[in-house]
């Protein structure tokens, strides 16, 4: 049986967190191991276990597959920050996306937003397709879903905010009208992290994150996971996981572990770091439009106020840069601190071009349907200085968009080359 044949019903929530974020980031899923006192975790990289009798394993593990330590206790830290009971570790955020799913029965149908990571978009488009799983895009889903829902409806997937141009979803919303008809309700949280949003609190039945991003934040693992309160969610999503085998390594289970350590640390910088770039931005003639969640002047700014801790915007943020495509792509190549390369959320920051990155396999068409042009640019600010970063995407918007009108003038008064 599939999570699409059981009816919606109000699982158990976690317990109340006794302790707040920052506490429960270091110490949640971290005993001190009993044998030596180390308060870090030792790495168990064994892959199998042995057993005192058959089918009687020495302790709790057979084969690390099915379970390990590391990701048990990362599993744990994951459950208790996202306020969940449960929480599962992949091998990356597309596993995740895979497993939930897989889980589908054939013939399910799945409503999304239409400003949706380019690789969730190419399975939902082509991946899920194989096995009979149907996907609506939708822009605007907290006005369409009442019309979009079907009798094959079983799934609708969230991001909040959207990839690449930062679109807010009232989860509350959405979650209210999808219960009514027994729709599971999945949110996309890498781009916000559980320091700065709780999908689960808002009505979400799983969140997802790649954990690669925000919660590893060092730009040196791949890795997915998904929480959620339902036993039955467990059950499905945690014998896919076994069954199908996208599973991360004990290192990385360990990496990222310790990364999620300082994830609120990391968070506010970050936030912090993007405001000072969003509002410098906003300022500027060179920009034709600015997608930050943390500005006022976002058009869902009331859901940043309603979801997000302490309103904040998190560390990513798009633009839209005046002289197209091409300005764009100078623009990245321009900067000095910011580094052109995809991903997000870690220490460093990033900038890139999704229409020919990201988010290239998408048609152009359904593209801009989304918001995603040719000359939008994303930026994942990292934890450096404020004032470096304004500096630099300052300098970088000169050298991509006045340099080239000077010499392009120059040019036709006879008093230059092109």
């Amino acid at each position: 049986m599939t999570l699409a044949e059981h009816p919606i019903e109000t699982p158990p929530r976690a317990p109340s967190p006794v302790h707040r974020f920052g506490t429960l980031a270091v110490h949640a899923g971290s005993p001190h191991d009993p044998v030596t006192g180390a308060v870090i975790e030792p790495i168990s990289l064994s892959t199998t276990f042995a057993q005192t009798s058959v089918g009687k394993p020495v302790g709790q593990y057979e084969y690390s597959r099915s379970s390990n330590p590391n990701r048990d206790n990362f599993e744990r830290a994951i459950a208790a920050l996202e306020h969940a009971r449960f929480a599962l570790a992949f091998s990356s955020g597309s596993a995740t996306t895979a497993n939930i799913l897989q889980s589908l029965a054939a013939g399910s149908h799945v409503i999304s937003v239409s400003d949706v990571y380019g690789g969730t978009h190419r399975y939902f488009t082509k991946v899920a397709l194989t096995h009979d799983v149907k996907v609506t895009f939708s822009p605007s889903i907290e006005i369409d879903i009442a019309q979009l829902i079907t009798p094959e409806t079983k799934l609708i997937w969230i991001e909040s905010p959207s990839n690449p141009t930062l679109t807010l979803v009232d989860i509350r919303k959405v979650a209210t009208i999808a219960h009514q008809h027994g729709i599971l309700v999945v949110v996309d949280n890498t781009f916000l992290s559980p320091y700065v949003q709780n999908p689960l609190d808002h009505g979400a039945d799983i969140v997802v994150h790649s954990v690669t991003k925000y919660i590893n934040g060092h730009s040196d693992v791949v890795m997915g996971a998904a929480a959620f309160n339902s036993q039955d969610v467990y059950d499905r999503l945690s014998f896919l996981q076994n069954a199908l085998g996208a599973v991360p390594s004990a290192f990385d289970c360990w990496l990222a572990h310790r990364g999620l350590k300082t994830l609120h640390l990391r968070a506010r910088e970050a936030t912090k770091n993007a405001t000072g770039v969003a509002n410098a931005l906003k300022n500027s003639p060179n920009i034709i439009a600015v997608n930050y969640p943390g500005l006022p002047s976002h058009p869902q700014y009331a859901v940043t106020q309603k979801q997000h801790r302490d309103g904040m915007g998190g560390g990513m943020l798009s633009f839209r840069i005046r002289g197209g495509h091409e300005a764009a792509e100078r623009f990245c190549q321009a900067t000095k601190i910011y580094t052109l390369a995809e991903s997000l959320g870690g220490i460093e920051s990033l900038v890139e071009v999704p229409s020919a990155m990201t988010h290239g396999g998408i048609p152009r068409e359904q593209r801009e349907a989304a918001g995603v042009f040719d000359d939008l640019v994303r930026v994942s600010c990292g934890i450096e200085d404020e004032a470096d970063l304004v500096a630099d995407v300052l300098q970088a918007l000169e050298k991509a968009v006045v340099g080239p009108k000077i010499t392009n003038a120059l040019a036709s008064n006879g008093n230059g080359s092109v």
